[in-house]
């Protein structure tokens, strides 16, 4: 929390942040979006805001000092340039591409398990299911999804060396029995038209399809941390399930596939005040406003579009998101869009947790599977900063 003691001078107006930065609004936002730049309101305007100048130092600094290629090393590793060499998916132009393909294209026609085989190269016809293991029983979606991956960790045999069709094979089951963790036993088909029935949605519907996007739109996006922590786990020879249940570790933490909770809990407290004071408080605390901008998309995430493009927003989602874009600028991302559709369809509260979960799993594999072909070990060096020793 900002100190009460900081001095005007302390904090500057968004125009000269962006003037010490030589930035567009976006940047600013996304730098505030990724907590590398404080903000608060402006205690004589509550209606605009301050940015913290020592931050804004800090990152003109980054700009344009000449840094080591430890410190170059060390600062790609957050949202730096990719550090590991991959044809499956990029960002480029404001877009996300499924080797070489839009996925928001893609999300006007296919299903998850047709963009799972593009994303691990074609391998493998879609799965034939004779044998369907029971699903976990009792307990939450998250913690079924947890023990079915972990109970396929502790018995399947090593990646390594495996022939690539066995493995596909093998990735497209992992998906169906993370599903039916998910869903429970529902019945047969698409995995969509499945996880629909069993939210009490009828198969084929427009719910169904929502869900069919949303599943596409979140198959995979470049080396995030969950799939960063799947290769890692690849690149051991690990067997597909332990990286998918790497991948669901990372997946898990609330700086990640807990950012849909964020908005719900920003939601919750809009509803209990008001939209502004929601915001104006969050600033005031120098608390972020989840939900909203991505440092990829400085001018807007594409996946969100493409989902609140097809549905009719609650009225109180609809007056939060008109009110964050107007104080902070920021577009919705693809959080708030999962967050307003499952308000929208009256999903389980974790259903977007459990969308993410299940569609992210066949980027996960497909990385993993990747990761294995190059038969290298990842293992960075570590740049110690403790004791010093003889």
């Amino acid at each position: 929390m900002t100190s009460q003691a900081a001095k005007p001078a302390d904090w500057i107006a968004a125009d000269e942040a962006r003037s010490r930065l030589g930035v567009r609004p976006q940047t600013l936002y996304a730098y505030v979006s990724r907590g590398r730049v404080q903000v608060r309101a402006d205690p004589h305007d509550p209606r605009r805001s301050l940015y913290r100048a020592a931050d804004i130092a800090s990152l003109a600094d980054r700009k344009t000092r000449s840094r080591k290629v430890s410190d170059v090393a060390a600062g790609a590793i957050a949202w730096g340039e990719p550090v590991l060499a991959s044809a499956i998916t990029t960002v480029s132009g404001g877009r996300l591409f499924y080797r070489g393909r839009d996925a928001v294209e893609l999300s006007q026609t296919e299903t998850l398990e047709a963009v799972a085989r593009l994303l691990r190269g074609g391998h493998g016809a879609a799965l034939k299911r004779t044998d369907r293991p029971k699903p976990p029983e009792g307990a939450d979606m998250r913690s079924r999804a947890f023990a079915a991956l972990a109970t396929r960790a502790g018995s399947d045999p090593p990646a390594r060396g495996r022939n690539p069709l066995a493995l596909a094979v093998e990735a497209a089951t992992l998906l169906d029995v993370l599903t039916d963790a998910v869903a429970g036993e529902v019945g047969g088909g698409a995995i969509a038209n499945r996880l629909a029935l069993a939210w009490g949605l009828g198969p084929g519907g427009p719910g169904a399809d929502l869900i069919r996007r949303s599943l596409v739109l979140l198959a995979d996006h470049e080396l995030n941390a969950s799939t960063f922590a799947a290769r890692v786990a690849a690149s051991t020879g690990a067997s597909l399930a332990a990286c998918g249940l790497a991948g669901l570790a990372a997946l898990s933490g609330p700086r990640h596939g807990g950012a849909a909770a964020a908005v719900q809990s920003l939601a919750r407290e809009a509803a209990q005040t008001s939209p502004r004071a929601a915001i104006a408080a969050r600033l005031a605390e120098d608390r972020s406003i989840p939900g909203f901008g991505h440092p990829l998309y400085p001018d807007g995430d594409p996946r969100a579009e493409a989902l609140l493009d097809r549905f009719e927003p609650a009225p109180d989602t609809a007056r939060l998101r008109s009110a964050v874009e107007a104080v902070t600028g920021l577009p919705p991302n693809v959080d708030f869009a999962l967050v307003a559709m499952s308000q929208s369809l009256k999903l389980p509260q974790d259903a977007p947790f459990a969308l993410f979960a299940v569609a992210r799993c066949a980027g996960w594999i497909a990385h993993a599977i990747e990761q294995g072909q190059t038969d290298q070990l990842i293992r960075p060096r570590a740049r110690y900063v403790g004791v010093e020793v003889a």
